[in-house]
């Protein structure tokens, strides 16, 4: 079998980890990394030793590169290409009809937000992307919310396959760092929130819920690791509710698991997600969650015992769930929590798992 992962390489989030985490846990020979510029993702790549291809890119509008992934498929005699993201999708929406592989993707977010706040470009982006979809072979969904989602799309059932992500809950834990490395105080309650600076996100709900609590918890802090698009935007509106003594932006981090270690809740405020890896970071590190009701969460986080499911875009809603999670740390009752989220976590969405039910699923594929 010979698999081409195909992304944009730009990637540098939970898209990324789940790419690689994927790749650097099957055979080499069989599966290679295919971006389209040298970036962390390449690089990060390289360093555990992932087949990578470089179709390089003079911009973003350098058709080139069509031919130099259609001649790679063609010469190498590549079974499955395997995309992912927008940027992917659409390419192989152009150059699937000059191969006899089977091509495939993977869905990691709702399609009507890849492009979100993108003016009249994004949605003709948009739209190019849903005519991609329709080429494609086979689908694999994060959630049954995403494969719920395909189908009323129109897609076909039978050619989507739900399989979660997963995580090594076996690796070793990263050095770790105290609170006054960063400013913060022992005493302080730290809410994490590892996510891209983009719209989707969410932010400003995280904004006004930690306006509203800080009157009576002075002592929450908001720590943001992450960069993107709009992290000017997000500073200004920072300064614009007053909260800067109680935000602050990391920029993006590699030491993930160091930075949980001093958390006391992670949160999720996304519009949108398929099935977000944070999440499972967070149980790995026994960190309890709150998350808005997006993708696939309510599968892992069931009830309450393993953490809060909010409403999207719902400051009220996340404000009560953060004020009951200051009063359970009050009484000593907050780290159980995430010793719940771990023990389930740990035995459902393990990488190993993911990455089996990946394999399995390229072979019936092809047959």
């Amino acid at each position: 079998m010979k698999v081409l992962h195909l992304n944009a390489g730009a990637e540098t989030g939970g898209g990324m980890i789940h790419i690689l985490s994927l790749l650097n846990n099957l055979n080499r020979d069989e599966f290679v990394l295919g971006v389209f510029e040298k970036g962390v993702m390449y690089e990060r790549a390289k360093e555990l030793g992932i087949q990578v291809q470089l179709f390089q890119q003079s911009s973003r509008y350098d058709l080139s590169i069509f031919n130099q992934i259609i001649k790679y498929i063609n010469e190498n005699k590549v079974d499955i290409v395997h995309t992912h993201g927008a940027r992917a999708n659409l390419y192989a929406f152009i150059m699937k009809g000059f191969t006899k592989c089977k091509w495939v993707t993977t869905i990691h977010s709702d399609p009507r937000d890849d492009f979100l706040n993108g003016g009249i470009k994004g949605t003709i982006f948009t739209k190019l992307h849903f005519l991609s979809l329709k080429r494609m072979d086979h689908f694999f969904a994060i959630s049954n919310r995403f494969k719920e989602m395909l189908v009323s799309f129109g897609v076909r059932s039978d050619l989507i396959t739900t399989i979660y992500n997963g995580i090594d809950f076996k690796i070793p834990n990263q050095a770790p760092i105290s609170r006054k490395e960063l400013g913060l105080e022992d005493t302080d309650f730290v809410v994490i929130m590892i996510a891209r600076l983009h719209p989707v996100k969410g932010h400003n709900i995280a904004f006004k819920a930690i306006q509203r609590l800080r009157s009576d918890y002075p002592f929450i802090r908001l720590l943001l690791v992450g960069d993107g698009p709009i992290k000017d935007e997000l500073k200004e509106k920072v300064d614009e509710l007053g909260i800067q003594s109680n935000v602050l932006f990391l920029g993006h981090r590699d030491n993930i698991h160091s930075l949980l270690s001093i958390a006391d809740v992670e949160i999720l405020t996304s519009l949108s997600e398929s099935f977000p890896l944070v999440i499972l970071e967070a149980a790995r590190a026994k960190v309890p969650v709150i998350s808005t009701d997006v993708g696939g969460v309510r599968d892992l986080i069931t009830d309450a015992s393993l953490g809060r499911v909010v409403p999207v875009n719902d400051d009220n809603s996340l404000v009560e769930a953060l004020g009951d999670y200051i009063l359970l740390k009050s009484n000593d009752d907050l780290q159980q929590l995430g010793e719940s989220l771990f023990k389930k976590a740990s035995r459902l969405y393990s990488l190993e798992r993911f990455s089996e039910s990946i394999y399995e699923s390229y072979k019936k594929i092809l047959t």
